[in-house]
């Protein structure tokens, strides 16, 4: 099991729960790791064991990059107990968010074989990848995420509002985009159309349970590509309420759209992959490898 050494007190409680669980079935050696030098080494010695990530989206994409650079990714399973604020990658896999139910899944669920995004540079991209407005949202939301990550009203964690409350904010701020979006080598929208986002998802889900990509399925072999052209103020405000609701691809200037390879291109974007934030680009490209490695699921 690979956990974060910085965990706080609550995570350490989170986490003797779930070790309770295990350890009534299995043998499980814990290792605390706080830099990609140490978790590479603690994945040197995993022996072909499975790897229980316990952690958030963070945690399981850096385990993932791990392991796809010692060319191990294919060779290893996985599980994941979801102790992150978003926990997208588990909404979207039906991994359960109680953190019993989640340990119970580890020793009796079923490893399947999952797709992977990998892009030109060779960085993987787990879950879910998105430029534009949505980019934009996470920058913003990751404030509102740090500021609210710590409110708990009952049982719910304030934190994962972080994403919409970015998406509303960003929606009238920035300029659209002038990107061509090319789907298998078809180009499916060009710089004439401006665009707010484009969505590429293996996973389902962003920010904490925002369904970006509603069918996006980590086991299909397909990418679900969702391109936003609601660029007027009145569009944008439409956008984003469908958005919360998972219905944003009902829209008539919303595309919808599946394949194995995508590339965009144009305007100057940022680009947020698994939550993390990088650019600005002119152009990034992304394909998929399917069942490129095993997870534990229902």
């Amino acid at each position: 099991m690979i956990t974060n050494a910085d965990a706080g007190t609550s995570d350490e409680e989170t986490l003797a729960v779930a070790l309770g669980v295990l350890r009534e079935k299995a043998s499980v050696e814990v290792a605390k790791t706080s830099n990609p030098g140490e978790l590479d080494g603690v994945l040197h010695r995993a022996g072909g064991r499975t790897v229980v990530v316990a952690g958030g989206d963070g945690s399981l994409h850096a385990v993932v990059t791990a392991l796809h650079k010692r060319h191990e990714l294919a060779g290893t399973t996985l599980a994941l107990l979801p102790m992150g604020t978003g926990n997208d990658f588990a909404r979207g896999n039906d991994i359960p968010l109680d953190i019993e139910e989640a340990a119970r899944l580890v020793l009796r669920g079923e490893a399947r074989e999952v797709d992977l995004i990998i892009d030109e540079t060779g960085s993987v991209v787990v879950n879910n990848v998105h430029v534009g407005v949505g980019a934009q949202a996470s920058r913003k939301g990751s404030k509102w995420k740090s500021r609210l990550g710590s409110v708990g009203v009952g049982k719910v964690n304030l934190g994962k509002l972080g994403y919409p409350i970015g998406a509303l904010l960003s929606a009238f701020h920035p300029p659209s985009w002038r990107l061509r979006v090319e789907l298998d080598g078809t180009v499916v929208n060009d710089v004439d159309r401006p665009v707010l986002m484009v969505a590429i998802g293996n996973g389902s889900n962003v920010g904490g349970g925002t369904e970006l990509n509603p069918d996006a399925d980590t086991e299909d072999g397909l990418l679900d590509v969702m391109v936003s052209r609601a660029v007027e103020p009145s569009a944008k405000l439409g956008y984003v309420m469908k958005l919360r609701k998972g219905e944003h691809d009902e829209r008539d200037d919303v595309l919808s759209l599946r394949g194995r390879t995508v590339k965009v291109s144009g305007d100057e974007f940022w680009l947020s992959a698994d939550g993390e934030i990088s650019g600005p680009e002119r152009s990034r490209s992304w394909r998929l490898e399917p069942a490129a490695y095993s997870m534990i699921l229902p």
